[in-house]
């Protein structure tokens, strides 16, 4: 079978079982579904290391759901990303969170994956959210620890550094509120630009079909039922 012939079973497989689930939801619950795929992207992304405060964890993946981005990524080397569910406030169900073991293998895993890193800190003269080539390819924005910031070793394997320049006496903001503004202008700047940000086709009928299923109480068993196990 040619890839042309495998996708397209792979595009009648998702189009036929996203149909019928969508039966299960108003007019108006499909539209907002497939507006939002619509604007989803993995041109770019976030990877946060030890980030311990539940609040802050919250804000990261609100963050990311809110501006568009469908990819989170962690290490959780020292500690757990645990964000609050009264906070995250079912967010986290329309995102994908990928939890890596170590930080190398974060930055190996999404550099070989096109991106490139971009750490996120107040003490390194390079980049502010202005100034930053956001044509230049994918890149993921990272951010670090509460107190420490960023780590070693990602200071020294970042492609690009990035700053929100201060005007007051405060040197730094913390990391939700860094993350907020950084994800909201660049993430900004991207769709005004010429690069294609936007999911691929089959990305986007995979996530379409995930995001109805989940949007279906008891989704899976409905499914299973009229299609079996697959």
């Amino acid at each position: 079978m040619t890839n042309t012939e495998n996708n397209a079973r792979d595009a009648a497989w998702y189009d036929t079982r996203t149909a019928y689930m969508e039966g299960f939801l108003t007019e108006e619950r499909r539209e907002v579904l497939r507006r939002t795929a619509a604007m989803r992207t993995r041109y770019m992304t976030i990877l946060t290391e030890n980030t311990f405060h539940p609040q802050n964890a919250s804000a990261l993946v609100r963050h990311c759901e809110a501006f568009g981005l469908q990819d989170l990524h962690t290490v959780e080397t020292l500690c757990r990303f645990n964000p609050n569910v009264n906070i995250v406030r079912g967010t986290d169900k329309w995102i994908d969170i990928t939890r890596h073991e170590s930080t190398a293998e974060a930055v190996a895993s999404l550099r070989g994956a096109g991106y490139r890193i971009v750490a996120t800190t107040p003490h390194r003269e390079s980049c502010t959210p202005e100034t930053f080539d956001v044509g230049r390819g994918p890149f993921c924005l990272v951010f670090g620890t509460e107190h420490a910031g960023v780590s070693d070793e990602i200071i020294a394997s970042a492609d690009e550094f990035l700053r929100i320049p201060m005007c007051g006496m405060v040197e730094s903001l913390n990391v939700s509120a860094s993350a907020a503004i950084l994800i909201y202008m660049l993430s900004q700047r991207m769709r005004l630009s010429d690069v294609d940000w936007r999911l691929t086709e089959e990305e986007r009928r995979e996530l379409l079909f995930r995001w109805t299923v989940a949007s279906v109480r008891d989704g899976r068993r409905i499914l299973e039922r009229e299609f079996g196990k697959e």
